[in-house]
């Protein structure tokens, strides 16, 4: 595990590129001319009315689920066509996600020296980065980024938050534990909409024992924004992801019928998207979907990523009840420990992970 205690070249800050005021970007952030971004929406006026699912959570609460049947298949729709939703009237009050937000802007406006105190490692990814993947001259996405983990509890080092600015680690505490609340419930609708007791999914994931973590992506001002990605198109690899994004900079990118539909965020929403983890467990009813950010020159975007994930050490693989000799089994057994290595050491690569865990026929 050698490899992954450094980085394999001097880490450079995109934010520190952007705001030196080059003209043009470096080399190393310029995409294969097959990845690059159609900046021009006009080319597919098919695209431009088209958006992932807009759900309204009223009735689904802490005390139960009270969702009509009508939002449950609208769910179940969602999960099984898109792979992504947005989500509204979800408990987690407005002015909070606000502040959410603006606290972590507020953090990467800092002087860099208070930010590299942070400076993070391959080895857990915790703290201040810029990078995802140790491949030697790997091309790279225009973003820094800021990750750590809520649970489980022995992950938990406040000492790796942000000490500022004020009471941000006290800011950041609450918003874990909203949004393990959140994601809970949304467990639950997933599972029975998959036919399966409410607790099913929760209890694949290791029960109480489940993990969560934060990773918010900063994504400065890009001279050149047609050659680069603010993230390299993948499919997460966890199991829940919940995104909260800036409402007036588009960016995140969906990949539907082979196009990239540019998602346009409701106010105050939630974008829920499956992840990997749930594609094995539900043997591929939901599918993980690839998703990649695109950047611009005019605007810096911020975006935070909520992943609610199985506990790290157990295998995962297709629930027992969702396999049957018409649909066998399509995933071999492997933990999320070992799947989520193949991020960390090769970095965001579409769909290709997921892909090589088939099960042998």
């Amino acid at each position: 595990m050698n490899k992954l205690h450094d980085w394999p070249e001097p880490v450079i800050r995109v934010q520190s590129l952007s705001e030196s005021g080059l003209k043009s970007i470096p080399e190393r952030y310029i995409k294969p001319a097959t990845d690059r971004p159609s900046l021009n929406v006009e080319e597919d006026p098919t695209n431009m009315d088209v958006n992932i699912p807009i759900i309204d959570l009223t009735g689904l609460s802490e005390d139960g689920n009270n969702l009509p049947q009508s939002t449950m298949d609208q769910i179940s729709l969602a999960c099984r066509e898109w792979g992504f939703f947005q989500v509204v009237n979800h408990g987690v009050c407005p002015g909070f996600m606000d502040q959410v937000r603006e606290t972590w802007r507020s953090f990467f406006h800092l002087p860099m020296e208070m930010k590299q105190a942070y400076a993070n490692s391959p080895k857990t990814y915790e703290g201040y980065g810029s990078r995802l993947g140790i491949e030697k001259g790997a091309i790279l996405d225009w973003s820094d980024y800021y990750y750590l983990h809520y649970l489980p509890l022995t992950l938990k080092d406040y000492n790796k938050w942000p000490a500022a600015p004020d009471s941000c680690r006290e800011v950041i505490d609450e918003y874990g534990m909203e949004l393990v609340k959140l994601g809970g419930r949304i467990m639950k609708v997933l599972s029975i909409n998959l036919g399966l007791k409410e607790d099913r999914l929760q209890n694949a994931f290791g029960g109480d024992n489940f993990g969560a973590c934060l990773r918010v992506n900063f994504y400065p001002k890009c001279p050149q924004p047609e050659l680069a990605l603010g993230l390299s198109s993948h499919s997460d690899p966890g199991g829940l992801t919940l995104l909260l994004t800036d409402h007036q900079v588009p960016g995140l990118q969906v990949r539907k019928d082979d196009k990239w539909i540019t998602v346009k965020p409701a106010p105050h929403a939630f974008i829920v998207n499956i992840g990997d983890q749930i594609q094995v467990l539900s043997n591929a009813n939901y599918k993980s979907v690839e998703h990649r950010v695109i950047v611009n020159s005019d605007m810096e975007r911020l975006s935070l990523g909520f992943f609610y994930n199985p506990k790290s050490d157990i295998p995962m693989q297709p629930m027992e009840e969702l396999v049957s000799t018409d649909k066998p089994a399509l995933y071999s057994p492997m933990t999320f420990d070992e799947y989520r290595l193949f991020i960390r050491l090769k970095g965001p690569k579409g769909k290709s992970q997921i892909e090589s865990l088939h099960s042998p026929r």
